[in-house]
């Protein structure tokens, strides 16, 4: 864990998430940060103090894909970029409330999806950055869409209306991470990545009656989780990567490629 976590402090670009699990009888949470060759889970609570405690984000400096969650927020010298499929959700959750009268919620998610588009359209061109006339056409569909939300909303006195104008300061305060992906056409578009690596746990949870024994248990769980998902990224089975931990001592992923 303590090589993984050096190398993943040290990388351009991370995936964080957090989930809910339960053990010895109270609440935990299972934190990941990952990318495409390294995974570290680690547990503890919710707070910026439980986040940290893992050893992979205090001090990154690169780019953070994360969900809406707060406790992120400290983390100051890290670029962030807001999971694109979080926010279609709130979208979308909007939309449905009122779809006639929610035209600008639709507007933005339609937005999003173009800008999506077209962002890998031009990565998968070799293209490092979008034309400079095509960025700007696309913030001011953003900007034009998040207009129509106010719009629909305005005077803001039901709570869908409430919650459409909330959503709509959201978008324009985290405007910046929210279309990062645009601006550096490495960025993902969602945070997948991370959640994927917590899904195990979800299931685990259900299969073994809602919760583990022990703290202890849910921590060592995650390391082996940790193990695992990491070997795989490197083309490494499973129980090999087990038989060498119980025989010779534990699989450790190489050094990275010099860039």
């Amino acid at each position: 864990m303590v090589r993984v976590r050096q190398l993943l402090a040290a990388a351009g670009l991370l995936h964080a998430d957090e989930t809910p699990a339960r053990a010895d009888g109270s609440l935990a949470y299972l934190h990941v940060a990952c990318n495409d060759s390294y995974t570290a889970m680690h547990t503890g609570g919710r707070s910026a103090a439980d986040i940290d405690a893992g050893g992979v984000l205090p001090g990154f400096a690169g780019v953070l894909v994360r969900d809406g969650y707060a406790g992120y927020t400290h983390l100051v010298a890290a670029q962030h970029a807001w999971c694109g499929a979080h926010l279609l959700r709130d979208l979308k959750a909007v939309h449905d409330a009122d779809p006639d009268r929610q035209t600008g919620a639709a507007a933005v998610a339609t937005t999003l999806a173009g800008a999506l588009h077209a962002a890998s359209a031009a990565h998968a061109a070799g293209q490092t950055e979008l034309h400079p006339d095509r960025l700007e056409s696309l913030q001011s569909a953003y900007a034009g869409a998040l207009a129509r939300v106010r719009d629909d909303n305005a005077p803001g006195r039901t709570p869908t209306q409430q919650r459409g104008l909330t959503l709509a300061d959201r978008f324009d305060t985290h405007r910046d991470m929210t279309l990062r992906f645009l601006h550096d056409l490495a960025v993902p578009f969602t945070n997948n990545s991370a959640e994927r690596e917590v899904r195990p746990a979800k299931v685990k949870q259900r299969a073994a009656g809602g919760c583990w024994r022990t703290l202890q248990g849910l921590a060592d769980f995650a390391a082996i989780c940790s193990y695992l998902s990491t070997a795989a990224k490197h083309g490494t089975d499973a129980l090999d990567a087990l038989t060498q931990l119980l025989t010779t001592g534990p699989w450790l992923p190489p050094d990275p490629a010099p860039t």
